[in-house]
Order: C-alpha cells, then structure tokens, then sequence
C-alpha cells in the first residue's frame, strides 16, 4: 500500500479495539474494524486471500523441515501473510516493510514463534512450572515472555500446550501442564492471560495459540504423532475442558494436532474445528495447522493427494497452514472448481485479518519492531530474578532422609558430580527456541555463589548423559571420598524431552546409574538433583540417594535457583502434577482412574501385577518440605446438599515442623456409584497457603452440584443424586476423608 493509501487507512478506521482480559471469549470488533475488513476483503484477488491464509519459516530459525526458502519474494507477491521463525526489532521491521511499502494492498504481516516457556529469560518447562500450582506465578512467566518477544517484533506465540498426558514416555509431556484435568484447566487461563494481558492493543502483548487441538496427548504408546483413539466420554471430560477454558479465556488462535481421532486427523475433523470449537464453543479467532500437518493427512491414507487434503482442511474449519504451501499452491483452484465457496474463504481471511487488527497492525504495523525496547527487556535483571523464584517455586523434593537438606553453607567439602552439574545448555530444556543456553546458570555455578568463603566446592563429570562411557567414574569416585557431601546431577538431555523425544525407557540415560551406585560406595551422603523433562523410573534412587529433588529443567536461573533450594534459602512447595511409576510397565499411571470390577486384594484373580505394586513412586500431588504439616479437624457443613445449594468444606492445617513453609492443601471428590463409573479420585481445587513454626490456619473449600457433574450415559452433562466422598490432603494419596449425599 502506498503512503497515501496506508494515512486513508488509519484516519478512516482509528483503532478502538480493547482486549477485556476478564471477557468470556473475544469480544466483537467495532462497526468501524468490520466495514474496514470488508473493504480490504472485497480489494482482494484470490491468490492475495489464500495469501493471507499462508505461514511459512523464515531462514532465521528453523523448528522443522523447510519446504520454501524465497519466502521474501512471496511477502512481495502478497503470496504470504504470516511468518514465523523471524524475531529482532530490526529483521522484522524490514520484513513488515516488504508487506507495507511494497505490495499492492499494504496489508501488515503476523510475525509468530515458538515462545513456549521465555523468550530469551527462559522459566523452567511448562511441567515443571506447573508443579509450582502457582497460577499467579505461572501468568507472570508468560507476561514477562510476551514482554520479551513482542520487544522483538513478534506478535503471536505457539503456546500454551494444554494436552492433558498421562504417559512419560510421550516427549511433549514436558510442555504440558500433567495429567489432571482441572488444574491443567486453570494454568492453561493462567497462561492465556499472561501473553494476551488485558489489551491485545498494548504493544507488549502477544497473541497466545491453544494447542494441540485435540487429544494429542493421548498419541498410542506414548510415540510422537500417533493415533489417538478414544471415546466421546473421555475426550469431553478429560481432554477437552482445557480448550473450552481458553476460548472463554479470550484466546485469540487455536493450533492443530498431527494426530487422528477415531480415525479423522484432527486437521481435517469437522467435529473438532467446527461443530466443538465454532458452533458450540462460539470460538471467535482463527485456527492454524501444525507444522506440514495439512501435508500429513496423505501419509495418514485419509486423501490420496495434498489438493484433496486442502480441501478437508478448509472446509473442516482450518484457517491458516502453516508451512505446507497446501492452501499456497492449491486453495485459489479449488475456488475456482466450486470445491471450497468464496464465503468459506472471505470466512478465513476475516479471522486472520482481525487477529492483526486486535493487535494494532493497522494502526501501526512498526509498533513491535522496538529497539529501545529490545535493550532494554531483554534478560534484564527483574526477568532473571522472576526466574529464579519461578523455578524454585517449580521443583519437588522427592526425598529427604534424616533431614540431610537444606545443607549448610559452610558445612566442609560439597563435591558436585555428574553429567549435567557443569552443563549450562541443557538447563533451559527444550523448546527454549531464542533462549541462549550460554547465559543460564549451571549447578556448579549455583552452589559456588551459594556457599560462604569456608565452604568447599569440587567437582567431576562422572559420565556423560547417554552414552556407555565409563572412563569418568573413578574420577568422581576419587573427588566423592575426599567430601563431606555429594550433590549428584542426573538426568536427560534437554532434546532428550519435548516434541519428536518419545522414549520407550524412561530410566536414567547412558551409565548415569552406575556412576550413581559407584558413588553411593563411597558411604557419603547423596543428594541428588533431577533435571528431566519427564517422570523418569528412578526405584534405586529412591531406596539409596538420601535426597532426591526434581528440579525438571528450571531455565536460565537454574543453577541459583537449585541452590536456593538446597541451602534452605528458599523452602521447597512443589507438587507434582504428573505420576512417577515405578516401572514404565505401569503406564499409563494416573490417580484418577476409573476403579475395576477385580480391584486389588490378596485373591490372585483381581487387577494387578505380578511383579510391581498398583502403586506409582510418587503419586500425583506429592511433594515434601524441609518442615512438616498436619491435617485434623475435616468438617462439612451439611451431610445432604440439595442441587440449589453448596457445600462449605473446612479442615484445619499446622505447620508442625521449625521453619516457615508452603502447603498445597488439595482437595478430591469421588462419585461413589454414578450411571457411568467414575473416577476414584478427582482433583475439585486447592490452596497453596504460607505457615510459620507452629502456625495453624483453617482452609476452606466450597462444591456445588455442579462441581459434581458428568457426562451420563446418554451424554448429557449433569450432577446425579448420590453418596460422595471427600478426600483432603497433602497428596492425592495422603488424604483426610469425609462422606455427603446430593439430593
């Protein structure tokens, strides 16, 4: 657009959009942003709108297989209108340029990336953020990383993943927020309105991308892109409420999943993408493919050709592909043959061109592109310190025999051991994308900023991550038995968890487990820290190590944040969110399964195996503390509720140990007899609350039926009359209990 064309456009149609972050879903734009969509639109030729339709990588970063690499040209040609894999207020500047000053209608490019945990201030994964059950915190995370990225052009991230998983040997587990519906329903809000904030028009705001619509963390055997096959039952209570609570929460796209459902790849499935999220959901942004997700449908045997697969996915409700070149090379043919309307088309492009006015593009297609900005937000010392107490909000302290944490700062020779203790790439995980391992903090680094000038620090690698070297145990065996403590870093490599990282064992890598046993020889205490992506099998750990804590990969404060933990500065709360079974055999393992016919008893014909208990390592919501805390005094109000009424629920928690601390008090519900069965346990809310020594506080929850509703036989949703079961504790197996009936 010329400069006189682009003045019309911005006297005519002044910016009045404003983002209520409280709303339920998108509001509607202003009379004046549709009259000016519908000019823009009625301007347009078809091969400009499947333009609009169109995102492809630049050559900047790349997260996948790049299909296109004169991207420029089609910017030019108004053959694109969404980039991503592009960021610095300067590259995008020039690439909005391109689409301002030098096409034929001027319209402003979407600029996306990966921006999944921190843009260059990295937090800890989204699992282990999620062990923070910190909704305040995990909010902050996401608006510091849309602060960050939106300094440097972009305007739009990939994120959050809200796939409810119940299988660690699924990679993308790392991305998620675990296994429970309602909590990962109430981070994925959280999420949303960290990057989208209040006002999608502020310009230290991005667009946030619900994903991986739907299922795709229940793939088969846990391998990456397989097919999913489930029922309706369970895909509406357990996998979709995530979603459901992002569109309410005004979430501005929606990503596909690579996997099928029942036999329909989800780029494809009307059901999914138009019946649920449009009609009955009343989604109002715009739905982008995954990766070459379009492409894939030929692989599934679902077309026979990548035309046909543009055809379903249009017509399924897809709006924009992403790096397939499908709607690129195809969409303006299919128009043309009558295949795909002109009113489905208009459709799509409105939905991309308002996500574009929501952000201001309009208005201002430079106001991203900052660089002042980018010196000044970058990595600054408030977003490394946010990172710091976000990553030690989020790790789990699994063990801690005798009280041998937190350690003492002066307390003789500490050796720190092992492949990942002076290793600072590996720290921000995967999915880290602009993050620069480099400038994370490493756990040796952490411990020798932590300990006092009489304190002594040594160090040896021990073995590498995954291989089956043995030529570092002995060195490490050496530096043990010249310390009065061993701190033990274990784990995975960072590329080891995240998308295309499933893995069939999820024991300890390489030989890291007989440098473990080499160590445990020596007869010195050891402390070990995990740092993992995923819930890893780790019996002889736990029944030799005399601490344990799961620091997952904290991000780029890692090092210092550990050491808070283990020197006591700060009092770990974390609680997982996400099982760890005791063999790999067990899983999928999760608390709130659905109970037997046969449940487990000494009898040989009832479900359990013959090698393992039932039972996980760690359940659901365990988590310890370097003080205690004690439950007593479970009330209710009334033994029957009515369906007009609520239930208040009081127990009375202590802080029974010496030092200050945090407790997730959790509360579960089961339905005991239901027209379908119900699960044995079902996670209805928390309170994470701070106690000093000997303070004692009463918590209160509140259910009403319809906290207690479920989809019947007939597929309605609706609480049914019965007896209950109320279960509150420090984990999902550490529970007071207590019974009511609904009426």
């Amino acid at each position: 657009m010329n400069p006189i064309k682009y003045i019309f456009f911005l006297t005519s149609f002044a910016l009045l959009f404003i983002f209520d972050g409280n709303s339920q879903g998108l509001p509607e734009l202003p009379a004046t942003a549709n009259k000016m969509i519908d000019s823009l639109i009625e301007q347009m030729n078809l091969e400009e709108k499947a333009g609009q339709l169109t995102l492809f990588t630049s050559d900047i970063d790349v997260t996948g297989p790049t299909m296109r690499d004169n991207y420029k040209e089609d910017i030019l040609k108004g053959r694109v209108g969404a980039i991503f894999n592009a960021y610095g207020a300067d590259y995008t500047r020039n690439l909005q340029k391109m689409a301002i000053e030098e096409t034929r209608l001027g319209i402003p490019l979407l600029l996306g990336y990966d921006v999944i945990h921190g843009h260059q201030t990295i937090f800890p994964i989204p699992l282990g953020e999620s062990c923070s059950w910190d909704l305040a915190a995990m909010e902050k995370s996401a608006r510091i990383a849309a602060v960050e990225a939106s300094a440097q052009g972009l305007h739009w991230t990939y994120a959050p993943m809200v796939d409810i998983a119940r299988d660690p040997r699924w990679g993308r587990v790392a991305e998620g927020a675990g296994e429970d519906t309602y909590l990962g329903t109430l981070i994925a809000k959280a999420r949303v309105k960290g990057f989208q904030g209040d006002n999608l028009n502020a310009p230290n705001t991005i667009l946030a991308c619900t994903k991986h619509f739907a299922a795709y963390g229940a793939a088969l055997a846990g391998r990456d892109y397989n097919t999913v096959d489930m029922s309706d039952r369970v895909l509406r209570e357990v996998y979709l409420p995530p979603f459901k609570a992002t569109v309410d929460a005004g979430v501005a796209t929606f990503m596909t999943s690579f996997n099928d459902l029942n036999g329909v790849p989800a780029t494809g499935n009307h059901y999914l993408l138009t019946d649920i999220l449009r009609d009955e959901w009343g989604f109002k942004g715009f739905v982008v493919t995954d990766y070459t997700s379009i492409n894939e449908m030929v692989a599934h045997g679902f077309v026979a050709n990548n035309k046909e697969a543009g055809l379903e996915a249009i017509n399924a409700g897809v709006d924009m592909d992403m790096q397939g070149a499908v709607f690129y090379d195809h969409l303006v043919a299919l128009v043309k043959e009558g295949k795909v309307t002109e009113d489905r088309l208009n459709e799509a492009v409105r939905y991309v061109l308002e996500a574009k006015y929501r952000l201001g593009l309009f208005n201002d297609p430079y106001r991203y592109c900052s660089t002042e900005r980018e010196e000044t937000n970058i990595l600054s010392a408030e977003h490394r310190a946010a990172a710091r107490d976000i990553a030690r909000k989020s790790m789990v302290l699994l063990k801690n025999e005798n009280q041998v944490l937190p350690l003492k700062k002066n307390a003789g020779t500490i050796a720190v051991i092992g492949p990942l203790a002076d290793n600072k790439k590996e720290m921000i995980g995967s999915w880290s994308a602009a993050g620069d391992g480099n400038k994370a903090i490493s756990v040796l680094e952490g411990i020798k900023n932590a300990v006092s000038d009489s304190g002594k620090v040594v160090y040896a690698k021990g073995s590498n991550i995954n291989d089956d070297s043995l030529d570092f145990i002995q060195e490490a065996v050496d530096v043990a038995s010249t310390s009065d403590v061993v701190v033990l870093a274990l784990g995975e490599a960072a590329l080891m968890s995240g998308e295309a990282a499933s893995r069939a064992d999820i024991n300890l890598p390489g030989v890291q487990l007989e440098l473990a046993k080499a160590i445990q020889e020596t007869g010195k205490p050891i402390i070990v820290v995990l740092l993992n992506g995923r819930p890893l099998t780790i019996n002889w750990l736990n029944e030799n190590a005399s601490a344990i804590l799961e620091a997952w990969f904290p991000g780029t404060e890692a090092g210092n944040a550990i050491a808070d933990v283990l020197f006591g500065d700060y009092n770990p709360s974390g609680k997982l969110t996400l099982t760890f079974p005791r063999s790999v055999g067990q899983v999928p393992l999760f608390y709130n399964h659905r109970n037997t016919g046969r449940p487990i008893s000494e009898n040989k014909y009832t479900s359990k195996y013959l090698d393992v208990p039932n039972t996980p390592l760690y359940p659901f919501g365990y988590g310890l503390s370097y003080t205690t805390f004690s439950y007593s005094d479970l009330r209710l109000n009334k033994q029957n509720l009515t369906m007009n009424d609520s239930l208040n629920i009081s127990v009375s928690v202590k802080n029974t140990g010496k030092v200050k601390g945090e407790e997730v008090v959790q509360l579960y519900i089961q339905d005991v007899v239901g027209n379908v069965t119900r699960p044995v346990k079902e996670l209805k809310g928390f309170r994470k609350i701070m106690l000093n020594p000997g303070e004692e506080k009463m918590v209160e929850f509140v259910i009403k039926p319809n906290d207690l509703a479920f989809y019947n036989q007939d597929m309605s949703f609706k609480p049914e009359k019965g007896e209950f079961k109320v279960f509150v504790g420090t984990s999902s197996e550490d529970v007071k209990e207590a019974l009511f009936t609904l009426q």
